[in-house]
């Protein structure tokens, strides 16, 4: 069999969380087998689809590198095939119309409540002849399911799966207005582009039954089916907006890398033993349908986390400032004036979790500060540090040798001198120059800001040391 899977998302919102995924998934089981994925947009539903929902998603597989080999396709550009095979159906007498008014559905319902029946259509025009018919009074277009025996499928994940005909009523396929209805459109579109695995979110579990009924009907090979199922928020609750960042493209915002991200959502569901990280070539060379969990997955932050610091420190550092620069932007860091950003990484990212706080933990390196965090300063920045940052700042000035090992002798120097800790030298020294009170190897860091802008800062320091000793 030649494997092709296709992503399907509905243009009515962002890429979240769980389509991702799913698109992961179909990509992922196409690359493992030499196959072909798919993107189609089902953009059918015209009043809530919108132009800025589709760039959402298609910018969301760009960004996590889910190239798609074929599409994007758009429902709404191939209704005139819908319709073609609307036709083909009623001539076969596989689908019909029906008048029904609201007024007769709406009390068929109220009824089948009231008795406590299973709600759906009872077939009232499924047999009109011709002669009861009119095709200038308004309509919809059902297709005519079987009323007999069972549909019955292998689900790749759920196992055996079998719903008797009788369950399900005739669902529409075409609306008054004569545009197609999902279930139909699925239907066409996945015959007509040749899907083998149709691998999908089990919130459609119920319709797969009513889409084999259809297959048959046109005489088709029914492809195979895969529910995957629905992720958890940390509460153990259906992941929703009140989550935190569902989107995507706001876990970008967020700063993820894409990397992590993926890896965290092959594993939100999936395993390969207790391997926990994966490269993009592993996942494909280890990922099969049937290791997917039957159970719900929940989101773990944390781990999510653990897993996006990992791939700070682990990627080369090119791959990583190719990220970290849009979050430098939004936070108007400028790294023209100051090492090499690629220098800072490795270091620095053993004290964020996400891109976001790595910008914004590189900007003294950069910048100069306004003002010392103010429990940082309460702390370090008393009278008593003044005599130890006098004394480092004049050994600093004379220093010709400005790297981070000659640096931190100069320190140690300084607290032998004045016979105290190397705390009480180099915490107030740390925050003097960082304006706060973390840092990396307090050489490096001197190192990395530069002798000037060093001076400059110890100099701040003690003015603000001079200003509390006045206030007393």
């Amino acid at each position: 069999m030649t494997v092709k899977t296709r992503f399907a998302p509905s243009p009515t919102g962002y890429l979240h969380v769980g389509g991702a995924r799913t698109a992961l998934y179909c990509w992922l089981y196409a690359k493992k087998h030499q196959g072909t994925f798919v993107l189609r947009i089902e953009d059918t539903d015209r009043e809530r689809s919108n132009d800025e929902s589709v760039q959402a998603i298609l910018d969301g597989m760009e960004w996590l590198h889910l190239e798609h080999d074929e599409g994007p396709y758009y429902q709404t550009k191939r209704f005139e095939r819908y319709k073609e095979v609307i036709g083909e159906m009623l001539e076969k007498g596989q689908a019909y119309r029906c008048y029904c008014s609201k007024e007769r559905l709406d009390a068929l319902r109220e009824e089948q409540q009231a008795s406590k029946q299973n709600i759906g259509y009872d077939g009232h025009c499924r047999d009109l002849s011709e002669a009861e018919q009119d095709l200038s009074k308004p309509h919809v277009i059902r297709f005519k399911n079987p009323k007999e025996g069972a549909v019955v499928f292998d689900d790749l994940i759920k196992g055996r799966i079998s719903v008797n005909n009788s369950e399900m009523d005739d669902l529409i396929i075409a609306r008054t207005d004569g545009t197609p209805t999902y279930n139909f459109t699925v239907v066409v579109d996945d015959l007509d582009m040749e899907i083998s695995h149709v691998i999908r979110g089990d919130d459609h579990v119920n319709n797969t039954p009513r889409q084999i009924n259809m297959i048959k009907a046109l005489g088709r090979d029914v492809p195979l089916y895969a529910h995957v199922p629905m992720i958890l928020g940390d509460d153990g609750k259906r992941l929703s907006k009140r989550h935190g960042a569902v989107s995507v493209m706001q876990y970008r915002d967020d700063g993820y890398l894409p990397q992590a991200l993926l890896n965290y959502l092959v594993r939100l569901g999936w395993s390969h033993g207790d391997q926990e990280v994966f490269s993009v070539e592993e996942m494909i060379e280890y990922f099969d349908l049937s290791d997917v969990n039957r159970a719900p997955s929940a989101f773990n932050t944390d781990k999510l986390n653990w897993l996006n610091q990992h791939y700070m420190k682990a990627l080369p550092a090119e791959e990583v400032v190719k990220h970290l620069q849009w979050h430098l932007d939004q936070q108007a860091v400028d790294t023209s004036n100051g090492p090499d950003i690629k220098l800072l990484i490795p270091e620095m990212a053993e004290r964020v979790k996400t891109l976001k706080e790595l910008a914004s933990a590189v900007r003294y390196f950069y910048h100069d500060f306004e003002e010392f965090d103010a429990g940082a300063a309460k702390k370090h920045l008393r009278p008593v540090a003044r005599e130890p940052l006098e004394v480092v700042k004049s050994k600093l000035e004379q220093a010709r040798d400005w790297t981070a090992e000659s640096l931190h002798g100069l320190v140690s120097a300084t607290a032998e001198e004045l016979e105290i800790g190397m705390g009480k030298v180099g915490m107030p020294l740390r925050v003097a120059v960082t304006g706060a009170g973390m840092s990396p190897d307090l050489g490096i860091t001197l190192e990395w800001i530069g002798k000037e802008r060093v001076l400059n800062r110890i100099e701040k320091a003690l003015a603000f040391i001079a200003e509390r000793e006045a206030q007393v």
